[in-house]
């Protein structure tokens, strides 16, 4: 009778240990400065490996997207700028696919394995600021942060950043400690490579020097060696590409110039209202689920007095070194607003995308707050909150690409079929001619998948751009002879297109193609292209 009263009581009491045994097992590990660093690259590797399997099913019925196409073709040559942006983004795909094949899984490795690197190096800058309990817990939030998982399946200069700009401010916290020479050079080729990335590194670069300005402690940095041997440093660093820049006539200004700037107010304030409404609501995911993992925490323990103590106390905090969280306070609150001010200010577009690599130190900005108290339970709880939102998207990755292809038949140009058009140009090309397709002349966000999926590999000319990748020129297409491809979907495209055909490809060949993709017996969208062959010069 005694026996069979008290063991579903001893069952419940050893489920509940085993809770409590794995927080406690992770809050060790996470804590314990051998296996930290270890944790945290076992979880930045599991990480990436899962959301590429996701993005794989996620995609299967697409093309990938125009940048990360550009991206490779960038990386066919390695030259100090591209015309648009600076070369760092197309060297990292250039090294990538000469180790991997060209081919849509291994995009979304590279894009898994860029932010899941920034991963670890968020957390290198987080054990400057907090305790490693908290460091911990700021990357698992960074997970959550849809930049790190969904919407990092876009490898491009945008995505490329989150990795130099890490760096960029673990070398400022690092120099803003030391103050030393060795510290002011790190931090001088931290810039450099962040500036090699994109031109909008230099908003992360001037709320650093603002951070320097403005905090309590500046006299002693300020008065170091440290940040004019950064200053110099960059500055040299940068020589090569500034040579280049000049060679071009600063061609990634024009281009941000003809792009980028708007003449009506309303539109500005439009897409200033857009650009902060959907990085709050990105910054919401990780924020809110971060808050359920404390929940959790209350809610075990409600009964007892004090809970909320175990989440919230005034009382001091040994986990946060103050100086440093300052600077993290100040940078991220000085990139979060002068962005959109400005946008506002000089009348520019400033695309959503922008926020990509701006916004990597929320997490750990919230998590220094002295006031708040991370329990080992709220470690555990935040961690099974994204193997549970990982593993159930995992499973729904079929269902949701079937969805997706099945409300975008008629639009969404990833859908169009671009690679099956690249493979049968290739075709087409190599049986009249005998030779290797070496040139296609197309509006880029055709012009770079036909780069990318052609087994040939031809460069892209974008007829009416000014801001040329380098890559190729007329003078090369005449002589190897060109594909020129329009698509006849859309007028405003399609006539400047047919405009260049009928002044540079008099003699072609034309034909028109169709392509349309099925995936699980679901139509894509049709599309209709006009070709033009132009034969290799005799």
């Amino acid at each position: 009778m005694s026996t069979a009263s008290y063991l579903p009581a001893t069952r419940r009491a050893r489920r509940k240990l085993t809770v409590r045994r794995s927080a406690a097992w992770l809050a060790a590990r996470a804590s314990d400065p051998r296996t930290g660093l270890w944790l945290v690259i076992g979880f930045a590797l599991l990480h990436a490996l899962l959301w590429t399997a996701i993005l794989i099913k996620l995609k299967a019925a697409q093309d990938v997207h125009m940048d990360v196409a550009e991206a490779y073709a960038w990386g066919q040559r390695f030259l100090l700028g591209y015309g648009k942006h600076p070369p760092l983004s197309g060297w990292i795909a250039g090294v990538w696919f000469r180790i991997f094949p060209v081919a849509n899984w291994s995009t979304y490795l590279l894009a898994m394995t860029t932010v899941s690197s920034a991963l670890v190096v968020c957390w290198l800058i987080a054990v400057r600021v907090v305790d490693r309990r908290r460091a911990f817990f700021a990357v698992v939030m960074l997970a959550l942060y849809p930049i790190f998982n969904f919407k990092g399946f876009k490898y491009n200069a945008d995505l490329a950043q989150l990795l130099p700009l890490p760096l960029l401010v673990l070398a400022y916290l690092n120099a803003f400690e030391k103050r030393s020479v060795k510290s002011g050079l790190l931090l001088g080729f931290a810039g450099a490579l962040a500036l090699m990335t994109k031109y909008w590194v230099v908003t992360m670069i001037g709320a650093i020097g603002l951070a320097a300005l403005l905090h309590p402690e500046r006299r002693l940095f300020l008065r170091s060696p440290a940040p004019w041997v950064a200053i110099g440093t960059m500055l040299v660093a940068m020589i090569p590409h500034l040579i280049w820049l000049e060679e071009v006539n600063f061609l990634p200004f024009t281009y941000a110039g003809d792009v980028y700037a708007l003449h009506s107010r309303a539109l500005n304030v439009q897409h200033v209202i857009g650009y902060i409404g959907h990085n709050l609501a990105l910054l919401a995911v990780p924020v809110v689920l971060s808050l359920l993992a404390l929940l959790a925490v209350v809610l075990v323990r409600w009964r007892r007095s004090g809970v909320l103590a175990w989440v919230w106390s005034r009382g001091p905090n040994a986990a946060v070194n103050l100086p440093q969280a300052i600077n993290v306070w100040l940078i991220q609150l000085i990139v979060a607003i002068g962005p959109p001010l400005g946008a506002l200010a000089f009348s520019v577009y400033i695309k959503t995308d922008w926020g990509i690599p701006l916004f990597f130190l929320v997490p750990l900005a919230l998590v220094a707050i002295p006031t708040l108290r991370l329990p080992r339970v709220a470690l555990f709880a935040v961690t099974a909150i994204w193997f549970a939102v990982t593993i159930a998207t995992l499973a729904a990755a079929p269902s949701i690409a079937t969805r997706e292809l099945a409300s975008n038949r008629t639009g969404a140009s990833t859908y169009a079929a671009r690679s099956e058009l690249a493979r049968e140009l290739t075709e087409i090309w190599q049986r009249k001619f005998h030779s290797r397709w070496a040139v296609v002349v197309a509006r880029s966000d055709v012009a770079e998948p036909m780069t990318f999926y052609s087994p040939d590999h031809p460069a892209a000319i974008m007829p009416g751009e000014a801001w040329s990748s380098g890559l190729t020129s007329l003078d090369e297409a005449r002589r190897l002879g060109f594909i020129g491809v329009c698509d006849s979907r859309e007028p405003e495209y399609q006539v400047p297109c047919e405009q260049w055909m009928a002044e540079h490809a008099k003699d072609a060949e034309q034909l028109v193609m169709t392509t349309q993709r099925f995936f699980q017996g679901h139509p894509g969208p049709s599309r209709v292209w006009k070709v033009y062959l132009v034969p290799p010069a005799k």
